[in-house]
């Protein structure tokens, strides 16, 4: 399995594509913006000029989009599972519901082609190191055909489960946990302040504690410096940690804990910080910290 097409080339996307192609896979790849596919030829790649021309012929379908609406727009609007050799796996890297990963995978099976549920988490940094968390599901003997794939683009892979959706769900836990680490985060950082004790030195103090954790340690500089650099955007939460309520109401399992960071990732939203890095949370607990 060496020819992967890849759609959806963003911060995370594209490292993965560079990842795979470092590994001596042929990688074809699209995006809706051309300067991302450009870049993926330059790290020795191929282009594709829609979702289908990249799939043509490719052994493995690898999507990371946005949410499960793009996703489901690639394989079925746009004829990507159809242009994929006889058989091949599609590897739905997006965070989607559990729910709409089963959608997909029904979908894919009526064209003959397995869907292999494979969220990821890491952010840029890890899909630019190659040391991804991916949680995959799908029939153990689908899972194993393309294993190697996954593994090239995360040294943490793991197989969750032979039901696809099982996947999605644990990436939902992992979200629920990233989100509210960053919140009570940037509370933090903002309740450091309003104590008059230097945010920075709050910072160094806290990571080296108990209190420490990875989101703090990887967003907490830029809730102090404030560089404008983008990691993660504040809608990403928006939209993830919905994922996370709409799974917990259907399971009837109340997430307080999840709803109040999702409300204050809401809040910055509705202020225009969602396209600002999820960092920038912080901005609300600062205007509460005004108050």
């Amino acid at each position: 399995m060496r020819k992967i097409g890849f759609v959806g080339l963003g911060a995370m996307g594209a490292a993965m594509a560079r990842q795979l192609v470092a590994k001596q896979f042929q990688v074809v790849g699209y995006d809706i913006n051309p300067a991302a596919v450009e870049a993926l030829v330059a790290a020795g790649g191929h282009a594709a000029g829609s979702c289908a021309e990249a799939a043509k012929g490719a052994n493995a379908l690898i999507v990371m989009v946005v949410n499960a609406d793009q996703a489901e727009q690639v394989m079925f609007g746009d004829g990507a599972v159809e242009a994929l050799s006889d058989g091949a796996p599609v590897i739905v890297c997006s965070t989607c519901a559990p729910d709409r990963a089963e959608v997909m995978a029904a979908k894919c099976a009526a064209l003959a082609r397995p869907l292999i549920d494979a969220p990821v988490s890491g952010g840029q940094v890890g899909a630019e190191a190659g040391t991804l968390t991916i949680m995959a599901a799908a029939p153990r003997p689908d899972y194993d055909k393309v294993e190697g794939v996954l593994k090239a683009m995360g040294s943490n892979t793991y197989f969750i489960g032979e039901k696809v959706g099982q996947g999605s769900a644990m990436k939902t836990v992992n979200q629920l946990m990233a989100g509210a680490h960053i919140a009570v985060a940037a509370e933090a950082i903002a309740f450091a302040e309003k104590a008059g004790i230097d945010p920075a030195l709050a910072l160094e103090i806290l990571s080296g504690s108990a209190a420490s954790s990875w989101m703090l340690q990887n967003r907490g500089p830029e809730m102090v410096k404030q560089t404008g650099k983008v990691t993660s955007a504040v809608d990403i939460f928006v939209k993830d940690l919905g994922i996370v309520l709409d799974a917990g109401r259907a399971m009837r399992m109340g997430l307080p804990l999840a709803a109040a960071a999702h409300q204050r990732f809401l809040d910055a939203s509705g202020a225009g910080h969602g396209r600002e890095d999820d960092s920038q949370v912080v901005k609300v607990y600062r205007k509460m910290r005004e108050g």
